[in-house]
C-alpha cells in the first residue's frame, strides 16, 4: 500500500500526535509499505527531506495562522496536494487530529481524487463552549466522506461519535503504543539513599494539564522534607509554580526543568520514584504509559480515556481535585516508603507524615520496575497497533470510490447547506487542473523505498568505518 500521512503537527515540533505519526510510520516501512508524510513548512525547513529509513516528508510552504495551523482555505493548496498524491500514487490518505486544517484539506483532495481516507482523532472535546461547537461542526463535515475513523481509547470513540455524528462501526479503537526497549528503567539514576523520594512531573504547563491542582499540592508537602519533584515542561502556568515554590520555600525541593525534547524524556523520568500527571482532559495519556515502562509508580486523574490505559497493580487514580490527588500521592509514597524498607531490611528513622508502613497494610503490589516495564510491553507494542491499523487501511481500500453526488449528500445531512458550493468548487478546479496540468505528464516517483533495500544495506556498510569503538557514517545525500 502507498499511505500518506497527513497532518500539522509533525517534527520537528514535538508532541504526541508527532510521536505517534512517526512509529506508525516506521513500522508501516518496515512491513514492506510506502509511506510518505505532509506538513507545513517550520522555519527554514522547507522542500522535501527524508527522516530515518527514508521517511519522505513534504514540508509544504503554507504559512502558519494560529497555534502550528494553516488557515483554513480549503481551495487554496489544492494544485500542490494533487500533485502530491498523484506523483507518489497514493492510495490512502490518513490524517490526524481534529486540529488540523491541513489533515482535513489533504483528506477532502484525496476522495475527490477517488482516493480512500483514514481519521485518527486524538482528542476530546466537550459541547457547551464556541470554540467546541465550531470545531465539532466542522468535524461532522469533514468526517462525513471520510471511509474510517480511528481513536486512541473507547472513551475518545463515544467522544467522536457523538460530537461529529460518525456511525460507531466506522470508527475502531487502536491505542497509542510506547517504544518499551527505549524506555527502559535504570535505579541507578535515582537517589542513592534510602529517604528521597521524587515525584516527576513531564507536562505541558496548561490548564488543561491540570498545572492549577499541581499549584495546590505543592503546599500540602512542603512538611515532607524527603519528598522532591522535578517537572518538565513549560507554558502559561509555569510562572504559578514558580510563584508556589518561592511563596513556600521550595527552591531546593522543586525543580523546574523548562521544555524538553522527547529524546531527553526518558534521563528524566528514570530519576523519578513517582509519576504524577493532573490532566483534566485526555483521550489517552502517553506519558504514563512511558512513565510506567521506565518503572515508575503513576498517580493519575480519573479523567477521559485514563482509566483504560494501565491496570490498576500500575497506576493509582484520583478524581480530580487537590484533596483527591493529594490523597493518591501520599499512598504512593506510603507504598514507595515501604518498598525501601522491605529492600533495605530496616526501618527509616522517623516517618513520612504517618505513613510509616505496618504488616496489616498489603495494599502494595510489589512489583519492581523491570516488571512494570514488561507489563507494558505486553500491554503496548507499534506492531500491534501497525498490524491493526493494516486492517483498517484493507477495509477502507474494499470499499468503493466515493462519486461526487455522494459526498454531496453526505455534506448535506450536516445542515451546512453552503459546504455543498465548497466541495463543488474543489471538484472544478481539480477537474481544470486535469486539463491544465494532464496526469500524464505528471513525474511519478518509483514505489520502492531505496533505504530499505538490500543493496542500500550493503552499500551503507561498506561505508561504515570503525574508529576506536566508534561507527562513524559518511554523509551521503539522496535526491528524487
Amino acid at each position: 500500500m502507498r499511505i500518506c500521512m497527513a497532518s500539522d503537527f509533525f517534527y520537528p515540533n514535538m508532541g504526541g500526535v508527532e510521536e505517534h505519526i512517526f512509529n506508525l510510520s516506521q513500522c508501516l516501512l518496515a512491513r514492506g509499505h510506502k509511506v510518505i508524510v505532509i506538513t507545513h513548512s517550520y522555519g527554514d525547513r522547507k522542500g522535501v527531506r527524508y527522516l530515518t529509513n527514508g521517511l519522505k516528508v513534504y514540508y509544504i510552504p503554507i504559512r502558519v495562522f494560529y497555534n502550528q495551523v494553516v488557515l483554513p482555505t480549503m481551495i487554496c493548496n489544492i494544485p500542490l496536494l494533487r500533485y502530491i498524491l498523484l506523483r507518489e500514487q497514493i492510495d490512502i490518505v490518513h490524517g490526524h487530529s481534529a486540529f488540523s486544517t491541513l489533515a482535513h484539506e489533504t483528506m477532502n483532495v484525496a476522495k475527490l481524487l477517488g482516493l480512500r481516507s483514514v481519521f485518527t482523532d486524538h482528542s476530546l472535546f466537550g459541547f457547551a463552549d464556541l470554540s467546541a461547537v465550531v470545531t465539532n461542526k466542522f468535524l461532522e463535515i469533514s468526517l462525513a466522506n471520510c471511509n474510517h475513523c480511528i481513536c486512541v481509547s473507547h472513551t475518545g470513540k463515544e467522544n467522536t461519535v457523538l460530537r461529529a455524528k460518525v456511525h460507531q462501526d466506522k470508527v475502531s479503537v487502536i491505542p497509542n503504543a510506547v517504544d518499551t526497549a527505549y524506555f527502559t528503567p535504570n535505579p541507578c539514576r535515582r537517589p542513592n539513599d534510602d529517604e528521597t523520594i521524587n515525584v516527576v512531573v513531564v507536562s505541558r504547563l496548561v490548564y488543561r494539564k491540570g498545572v492549577d491542582l499541581l499549584a495546590g499540592i505543592l503546599p500540602k508537602l512542603k512538611h515532607l522534607p524527603n519528598v522532591h519533584f522535578i517537572i518538565g515542561g513549560d507554558g502559561p502556568k509555569r510562572a504559578l509554580l514558580e510563584e508556589i515554590r518561592e511563596r513556600n520555600n521550595m527552591q531546593d525541593r522543586v525543580v523546574m526543568l523548562g521544555a524538553l525534547e522527547h529524546a531527553k524524556v526518558r534521563d528524566v523520568l528514570v530519576q523519578g520514584h513517582i509519576f504524577l500527571n493532573t490532566s483534566l482532559t485526555e483521550a489517552y495519556c502517553m506519558a504514563i504509559v512511558e512513565a510506567a515502562a521506565c518503572g515508575l509508580q503513576v498517580v493519575s486523574t480519573k479523567v477521559g480515556g485514563i482509566p483504560e490505559v494501565l491496570p490498576t497493580s500500575l497506576m493509582i487514580l484520583t478524581e480530580p481535585t487537590v484533596e483527591s490527588v493529594y490523597r493518591g500521592l501520599r499512598e504512593a509514597i506510603r507504598r514507595e516508603v515501604e518498598k525501601k524498607q522491605i529492600t533495605s531490611s530496616r526501618y527509616m528513622n522517623g516517618s513520612i507524615d504517618g505513613l510509616v508502613p505496618t504488616p496489616s497494610r498489603t495494599s502494595y503490589t510489589g512489583l519492581c520496575a523491570f516488571e512494570r516495564n514488561q507489563i507494558v510491553a505486553n500491554l503496548y507494542n507499534w506492531n500491534n497497533v501497525t498490524e491493526r491499523t493494516e486492517k483498517v487501511y484493507r477495509t477502507a481500500l474494499c470499499e468503493a470510490p466515493a462519486t461526487l453526488e455522494l459526498m454531496m449528500k453526505n455534506c448535506l445531512k450536516s445542515g451546512v447547506w453552503p459546504f455543498v458550493l465548497v466541495i463543488s468548487m474543489c471538484h472544478l478546479i481539480l477537474r481544470f487542473l486535469d486539463w491544465f496540468v494532464p496526469r500524464q505528464h505528471i513525474d511519478v516517483c518509483v514505489a520502492e523505498n531505496p533505504f530499505l533495500s538490500p543493496d542500500y544495506d550493503r552499500q551503507r556498510s561498506s561505508d561504515t568505518v570503525g574508529l576506536t569503538g566508534t561507527t562513524v557514517r559518511r554523509k551521503r545525500e539522496k535526491f528524487s
